[in-house]
């Protein structure tokens, strides 16, 4: 590497002419800093993209409905306060926020290269050889000039890597309100899984004492018994494992709060629960909302002005430097008239053999901006296809839902009906015991169905994004990611 550089001019003491032509070029030199007359590297032009021309399912008016805090909708005061639980104590936002704000650090030590850097010095020796004292001080000015605007493409590139990141804690906050509500519609399914075993236990308990009260009066054989016992049994064994079951997703929602193991309040049951509506919105405003598109975006971004910098090394570099201070052989004459003294320099360092590195350095940044606009295209085909999923998912388990309700409400008639029948000794007790069987399997069933479209719901939500999430930092007061220290 051989460098190449203007001379530092350095006088002793401050006088009158060289300060007046200081007070000349410094607005110069300041102007050239500050603005510059060309900037290295492309320009970011956002890339053009295909959308689809129709969605597989379509709804007549469009709705904002995604812009608003859809788990409201489910009209369940509990969950809203446990999401609010979570958005304030969260772990893996608390660590999203603060990724932020070490962002915003890096992008604000960033954007200061582009300023003047001034720094106190002060020096005292001490020589034994010629029995004298050197004292200085004052301070030291160290400027790079952004002639070729390398600079202001790196602080182009901190902006958008802080704004990616930005977008990572907006998507983690997507994430974890859907998952505080996922977990809760799947506790309160697992709770009303529980209360139908209770209720069918009882009902075969009641069948079973009846059979053996048939048996010792004759009216009834030992098979019967057998059948009873065995069914009763069967679905008293579901007991424990509907109890164990809640018990850990109580602890998983537990972990989204922030908190340890523990129960869970309740508020309405699965049967209760209002269904969101289905949301909405035009693909544009689809692409608006997600963060991951946002965050891919601003990749892409950082990754184009990173090959400015990249390219910017091939451009000699100007730099200002400067000193102003007091300077005597005796520390106590430091304030006296005469000893001022003041440097003014620049050097000019331009690269002229670097064996490849630099055209290395270019090749990667364009290689990454490549990957960058890659990753961009396939995130917007992946809201397109989720989206398009959440739509199949949310129609189609609805229908499921609806279909479930028809069968249990048949099922209802076949229980009757067997009872009557085997009452009056037209069937055996083994239809009683399929029928009971079916009855409860398809409540178990219809409360899954049921639990389904709730998620299909609420996943439709997250993947259309949702303005909602910047109500959120209002809702829980989230800590606002604010620069380390002003920078002009």
């Amino acid at each position: 590497m051989v460098w190449f550089f203007l001379p530092t001019v350095r006088v002793r003491r401050l006088l009158p002419s060289s300060a007046k032509a200081m007070n000349r070029t410094l607005p110069l030199l300041l102007s050239l800093g500050l603005v510059g007359c060309y900037v290295v590297g492309p320009d970011y032009v956002r890339p053009k993209t295909q959308t689809p021309k129709h969605w597989r399912f379509t709804v007549a008016v469009a709705k904002e409905t995604a812009n608003l805090a859809w788990w409201k909708q489910l009209n369940d005061h509990v969950l809203d306060n446990l999401i609010e639980q979570a958005l304030a104590s969260n772990l893996d936002l608390t660590i999203a926020i603060a990724h932020v704000q070490q962002f915003m650090g890096v992008y604000g030590a960033t954007r200061a290269n582009l300023f003047p850097q001034i720094f106190a010095q002060a020096n005292y020796e001490r020589q034994q050889t010629s029995s004298q004292n050197i004292a200085e001080l004052g301070a030291a000015l160290f400027w790079e000039l952004d002639i070729w605007g390398q600079l202001r493409r790196a602080k182009e590139a901190a902006y958008a890597d802080l704004l990616a990141q930005e977008a990572v804690r907006d998507a983690v906050i997507l994430t974890l309100v859907s998952a505080v509500a996922q977990t809760y519609i799947t506790l309160v399914t697992l709770d009303k899984s529980l209360q139908i075993t209770h209720q069918t236990v009882a009902v075969l308990d009641k069948a079973n004492r009846i059979a053996k009260a048939r048996f010792k009066q004759g009216f009834a054989s030992e098979i019967e018994v057998s059948q009873s016992d065995s069914e009763l049994e069967r679905r008293r064994a579901q007991i424990p494992f509907f109890e164990q079951h809640i018990a850990q997703t109580e602890h998983a929602l537990r972990l989204l709060l922030g908190r340890t193991p523990g129960s869970i309040s309740r508020g309405l049951s699965l049967s209760e629960l209002t269904l969101p509506v289905v949301p909405a919105g035009l693909p544009s405003e689809l692409l608006a909302r997600r963060p991951d598109i946002k965050q891919a975006e601003q990749h892409l971004i950082a990754a184009n002005a990173r090959i400015g910098v990249a390219r910017g090394e091939f451009f000699p570099k100007i730099r200002l430097t400067g000193t102003i201070g007091q300077t005597s052989l005796e520390l106590a004459q430091l304030f006296v008239p005469g000893a001022n003294f003041w440097s003014v320099g620049s050097h000019l360092l331009g690269p002229i053999f670097t064996a490849g590195r630099i055209a290395g350095q270019v090749q990667a940044a364009e290689a990454a901006q490549r990957a960058a606009l890659a990753g961009y295209q396939r995130a917007i085909l992946s809201a397109f296809r989720e989206f398009e999923d959440g739509l199949v998912a949310s129609t189609k388990s609805n229908e499921r839902q609806a279909l479930q309700l028809r069968r249990v409400e048949a099922l209802e008639t076949y229980v009757r009906l067997s009872r009557i029948r085997y009452e009056e000794g037209y069937d055996t007790y083994l239809e009683v015991i399929d029928a009971l069987r079916q009855h409860y399997e398809g409540q178990l069933e219809w409360a899954q169905a049921r639990s389904d479209t709730f998620t299909a719901l609420i996943q439709l939500y997250r993947v259309m994004g949702g303005g909602w999430t910047a109500a959120a930092y209002d809702t829980v007061r989230l800590p606002a990611t604010k620069p380390a220290a002003w920078v002009p």
